[in-house]
């Protein structure tokens, strides 16, 4: 009876014990726009959470893109680094958690004593003895002050710090591959024009030199040829070097060595896919690094309480044990071999020269810290967003007029050689439109390539298809 009041003693304890942790309420950002100011009037934000959420890439239509994100997700070197790092912390989680709780131990020892001779025997004992134990130890620290919850809570949110990291790595390096991949298809666009115009001058410069060895036409005509179709294919180079740098960077993605991976050519032909960008107001929940800031943020509010809790006694049973003792074996477990034993220990503060305030302080300070790091998160997210919106809208007007500048080139181009070989223009005129042609033309291309890739941008923005509930998830493995 008097065994149950004291459990029932401890458990009531345990139930009124107080946490020193601040109630916990999460980082507030001024003035939250409703709309995003670069969405303006051409792309309309309604809130996308209830849409369905799957693969982002999808939605560009490309099964190469497909194909090669799902690879990233098995073998990128960072991705299973970030993971084990989120399992380690996810351990050190369920470590500090299990604190909480019980230590049980059992044990067993031999032991070959020699008794002091000077020691008081009440019986003789022989000069030597073996000694048999076996028993169970019980070791407890009692969590009055919430010290031990506050260190799990700290731990847990860390761990769901861990997992928003992997996340935000995760889509990182996916937009990474995408933006190299749509970067690949546009240089291979370009390398498509430059070929060709090649043929296009190679032909021009075999007539020129015709008409030059028939005498209708001068040398300089000749040089103005060749120069023409040898800038081109000194540009030829120059993005086939590109093409060869994007092709690595991808293979190293992927985990695998360049040497190795290649990528058939293929002109770009997707367009940029209508983005839902949402409300403002759900940014923070739909980005994985405003999640991860906001957990440490959570983290160390705890770790203010287990600084304030080393103000007060640490309450445990140090010493808890029972089980059986003897010097033979064969009655080691008999009734009179039994023992038990237990000591609770206390240890208070009293005097540290300033170490638990300069603690304290310190926690304070790392929480202060947190939070300025998670308002500058959010304003980079809210940063990203903007810009990708601008980027989307402003390369579009630029791509427009590239194409009206390059169809106005390609006509004078044409013009041009119409004039030559009518012998009322000099060669200098057809070198001039058809480099401006050939420039417009290419700048067509890359302002396509700009817009895939910012539509990219944009989608990494609002964090992809993540949501904050997925924090509670345990990540793929």
């Amino acid at each position: 009876m008097k065994s149950r009041l004291t459990i029932g003693g401890i458990v009531a304890g345990l139930l009124a014990a107080c946490s020193l942790a601040p109630t916990y309420h999460a980082p507030v950002l001024q003035a939250v726009p409703e709309q995003y100011k670069e969405a303006g009037a051409w792309m309309p934000a309604t809130p996308a959470d209830t849409q369905p959420r799957g693969p982002w890439w999808n939605d560009f239509k490309d099964p190469q893109l497909d194909e090669l994100e799902r690879r990233l997700s098995q073998s990128n070197p960072d991705l299973q680094a970030a993971l084990a790092r989120y399992q380690q912390s996810h351990a050190i989680s369920r470590q500090a958690f299990s604190a909480l709780f019980p230590e049980l131990d059992i044990g067993a020892s031999v032991m070959r004593e020699l008794p002091s001779a000077n020691a008081p025997q009440e019986f003789p004992n022989p000069p030597t003895a073996d000694v048999f134990t076996t028993g169970l130890n019980l070791a407890w620290e009692i969590d009055l002050f919430g010290r031990l919850r506050n260190q799990a809570a700290a731990a847990k949110a860390r761990a769901q710090a861990s997992a928003a990291d992997l996340a935000a790595l995760d889509l990182s390096l996916q937009a990474e591959l995408a933006t190299d991949y749509f970067s690949l298809r546009g240089a291979d666009s370009v390398v498509q024009l430059l070929n060709d115009s090649i043929k296009q001058y190679d032909t021009a410069w075999e007539q020129t030199r015709h008409r030059y060895d028939t005498g209708t036409a001068a040398a300089t005509d000749v040089d103005q040829a060749d120069t023409l179709r040898q800038n081109a294919r000194a540009q030829l180079s120059a993005v086939l070097l590109q093409r060869a740098q994007l092709e690595h960077a991808i293979a190293v993605l992927l985990g695998e060595p360049p040497a190795a991976f290649s990528l058939a050519p293929a002109p770009l032909t997707a367009e940029p896919p209508a983005l839902d960008t949402g409300l403002s107001s759900t940014l923070l929940q739909r980005r994985p690094d405003v999640a991860s800031a906001e957990r440490t943020v959570a983290a160390a509010n705890a770790g203010i309480g287990v600084a304030r809790a080393a103000w007060f006694p640490v309450i445990s049973l140090q010493s808890a044990a029972i089980g059986f003792e003897s010097v033979a074996t064969s009655d080691l477990f008999s009734r009179p071999s039994r023992y038990w034993g237990i000591g609770p220990g206390v240890d208070l503060p009293l005097l540290d020269a300033g170490g638990r305030a300069a603690l304290n302080r310190q926690a304070r300070a790392a929480y202060d810290e947190t939070v300025a790091n998670y308002r500058k998160t959010a304003l980079t997210a809210y940063q990203e967003v903007e810009d990708a919106l601008a980027s989307l809208h402003h390369l579009g007007d630029a791509q427009q007029a590239d194409e009206a500048a390059a169809k106005s080139a390609t006509s004078a181009a044409y013009h041009a050689d119409q004039r030559y070989a009518a012998g009322v223009a000099d060669y200098i005129e057809v070198t001039t439109t058809h480099t401006a042609a050939l420039s417009a033309e290419s700048a067509v291309l890359q302002a396509h390539t700009a817009r895939m890739n910012a539509a990219v941008a944009l989608v990494r923005a609002l964090g992809g298809g993540w949501n904050a509930s997925q924090q509670q998830d345990t990540p793929r493995s």
